[in-house]
């Protein structure tokens, strides 16, 4: 027996609270621990045994082996492969004969939904885990582990899940020597110097956290690429990953630089209407699809912050996209085109939030039948809150798929915890109106042709993976949303937290609650009232809302609020830059008026006197210095809640959030200072009461400098 059951066993006993072993962090929500009292007695009654057909492909296997690993550690024992009372029964009809009297509705769950379902088979009472394709009984073996580790009832299961959205991919920034754009988490975890040829276990344990939660596809270079991702010698490196990863049902895709043809390919132009260049596409992705048959696709950004593209040549954005598009077509592959781009020229008139709807609502219906084009979750840049893109929804011939960000470039990066999936929730409900109320953001992306979304990953080589064990929590739930974009991030994170900690209510229920509100403390103390893009430029770290002297008017901080001695926002409405029209009548109609437009963006859309009266019958000067010390006062709360759970906690996680804890304070303060310093410069009006004078004067913040800040 092992030594943690005997602890726990001995703990029991005697009425102890359970050990907390050591953990960093490495094995995220797929812990796998050992079970006690009512959650242990339950699981041996339903966990006797794993039992599947013969020779089962390397997916199923998978499936079976994720089955009796994590059983093996929550009950403590190794798990049998013998029919019992009790067994798992995992298969599809075609690999289980035994599963077709069961008669079981799989026609609706197409290749990668999953039956759970608790029946009694020769007089004996068995858990069914079947499916149409064997990646469905991957998914499905995931969700029943997570039913274990969460303590759930497993009485009388009758679980039917299929996922949404088609398409639901992590897009990493990694460049080919290791350094990661945007990422807080270490270097890359590719190691593109040792591939083909040393394929590092961790590999595997990224696919297995990936296929926990749904994810079906990685992008494993940067956006902004460069021609060496597709010579030979990377395609080889590709493959090795690809082989790593299929049996977790992960296809992987590349990042494709516009210009290859000339870099790599000798060619004199990369012009997308020109025969030589897609001959030369069709070459390459003939050459890819050779070495990886089940190759994804392509990435693309292209004239987009000095990036290459097809306008280089006079040709639209849907030139571009087709001419991949038709390379990869023969093969089954796709193009996911992004829709960040902003004009290369600067223009001090320009509204750079209305250049993603000005640049493709135009295409509508005009790109190939394998396009779909990714578009940002906010018409700026994955800011702590935006309103969401008026270009979802306005497509109706184009299939559109939705980009987050899952690594925190603008919310703390690795050390604050501000929990995403309330922001990820907050998108997905807005109303698009597209087809009349309630047509969420949600429900226009489960309608299209090709359905998906990316979220550009957290995941580095760090321990723990994400850089701080909370930040695991953002790449887990974007998973899970992906899968069901209709899904409560509530709900998510009470689960990840049960299986990422312990289920003990006393431990989830008030970490849950601390979850839920950090996304908000972290608005409230950088960005509250819809102000945006006041961050230090450059690394994005810290305030920096004083920046006013780059080269290019949408470059700078000072651009996105307009403080002046009347008041402070950006003026969207017809009277200004006019960018509420983009939106369907119903939303401009709300934004066009100070009165109904919601507080958390009114600054987004209007430029308000520093008077004018709030909802709240607050002056609009001491709503915002109040909502930036409501920030600071949500992370002593945290800090609290935290402190109070430490007997539930591993002493080095716990030391390593309460340390975050305490860095987020003290940032938190920091932009509390800085920015109310700034703005008080225009606003000329006292702090009220219950908001401190700043610790320093504004030229001290103006004068701090991070050249080596990560993720740059």
């Amino acid at each position: 027996m092992r030594l943690s059951r005997l602890l726990l066993m001995f703990c029991a006993a005697f009425g102890l609270a359970s050990p907390v072993l050591a953990d960093d962090g490495y094995d995220l929500w797929l812990r796998y621990r050992p079970l006690s009292g009512t959650a242990l007695a339950q699981a041996e009654a339903h966990a006797s045994a794993v039992v599947t057909g013969e020779q089962p492909s390397a997916t199923l296997a998978a499936a079976v082996g994720e089955l009796r690993r994590g059983l093996g550690g929550l009950l403590g024992h190794p798990i049998g492969s013998n029919e019992a009372n009790g067994a798992i029964l995992i298969g599809t009809p075609r690999s289980l004969p035994t599963l077709a009297q069961l008669r079981l509705p799989l026609g609706n769950l197409g290749s990668e939904g999953y039956l759970i379902r608790s029946v009694t088979l020769a007089g004996r009472p068995v858990t069914v885990i079947a499916a149409n394709d064997d990646r469905g009984l991957l998914y499905g073996s995931f969700a029943l582990l997570r039913l274990f580790q969460t303590g759930a009832s497993l009485d009388r299961l009758d679980i039917v899940s299929a996922p949404k959205l088609m398409l639901r991919v992590l897009d990493h920034w990694d460049n080919l020597d290791g350094h990661i754009e945007r990422g807080y988490a270490g270097n890359s975890l590719w190691d593109w110097w040792k591939l083909p040829n040393y394929k590092d276990p961790r590999y595997t344990d990224y696919a297995r956290a990936n296929a926990s939660i749904g994810i079906n596809g990685a992008v494993l270079n940067n956006v902004n690429a460069v021609a060496a991702s597709l010579t030979p010698d990377y395609i080889a490196k590709t493959k090795a990953l690809a082989d790593v990863f299929r049996p977790w049902g992960i296809k992987v895709y590349l990042s494709a630089r516009f210009t290859a043809p000339m870099e790599i390919g000798g060619l004199k132009t990369a012009d997308p209407l020109d025969p030589a260049v897609a001959a030369w596409w069709k070459a390459k992705a003939d050459e890819i699809y050779s070495a990886i048959p089940d190759f994804g696709g392509f990435l693309v950004k292209a004239n987009s912050e000095g990036q290459p593209g097809p306008q280089d040549y006079g040709r639209t954005h849907a030139d571009g996209a087709n001419v991949l598009a038709d390379a990869v077509r023969p093969h089954g592959g796709i193009v996911m085109y992004r829709a960040f781009v902003y004009a290369a020229q600067d223009s001090h008139t320009v509204d750079r939030t209305k250049q993603a709807y000005e640049s493709f609502k135009p295409l509508d219906g005009k790109f190939a039948q394998n396009v779909i084009v990714q578009v940002k979750n906010g018409p700026l840049d994955f800011q702590p809150r935006e309103p969401v893109s008026p270009l979802i929804g306005a497509m109706p011939k184009t299939p559109l798929m939705l980009e987050v960000q899952i690594t925190k470039e603008y919310l703390g990066q690795a050390t604050h915890a501000a929990y995403l999936g309330p922001l990820f929730e907050e998108i997905l409900r807005w109303d698009t109106f597209a087809k009349g109320r309630g047509t969420t953001v949600a429900k226009v992306l489960e309608g299209e042709r090709i359905s998906g979304i990316a979220g550009v990953a957290n995941i580095g080589n760090d321990r723990d993976w994400s850089g701080s064990t909370f930040n695991q929590a953002d790449w887990y739930a974007f998973g899970r949303l992906a899968w069901d974009p209709e899904a409560s991030s509530q709900r998510i994170a009470e689960d990840w937290a049960a299986m990422t900690f312990t289920p003990d209510p006393a431990f989830v229920k008030p970490v849950v609650a601390m979850m839920m509100a950090s996304r908000e403390a972290a608005v409230n103390y950088m960005t509250p009232l819809g102000l945006t893009h006041i961050m230090a430029t450059g690394h994005h770290y810290g305030p920096g809302p004083w920046v006013k002297d780059l080269a290019r008017a949408e470059w700078n901080p000072v651009h996105y609020h307009q403080a002046d001695a009347i008041g402070i926002g950006v003026d969207r409405t017809v009277s200004g830059t006019d960018a509420i029209h983009q939106y369907a009548p119903q939303i401009a109609k709300q934004l066009a008026n100070p009165k109904t437009t919601p507080d958390n963006l009114i600054l987004w859309f209007h430029h308000i006197p520093w008077d004018y009266r709030m909802k709240s019958g607050r002056t609009l000067w001491d709503e915002l210095a109040l909502h930036y010390q409501a920030g600071v006062d949500q992370v002593v709360a945290m800090q609290r809640q935290w402190q109070a759970l430490k007997p539930f906690v591993d002493q080095e996680r716990y030391e390593k959030t309460e340390a975050f804890l305490a860095i987020q304070l003290h940032e938190a303060e920091w932009w509390r200072d800085a920015c109310l310093a700034y703005f008080q410069t225009f606003a000329k009006r006292p702090l009220p009461a219950g908001v401190p004078a700043p610790a320093h004067p504004l030229s001290y913040y103006e004068a701090l400098q991070y050249p080596y800040a990560p993720g740059h």
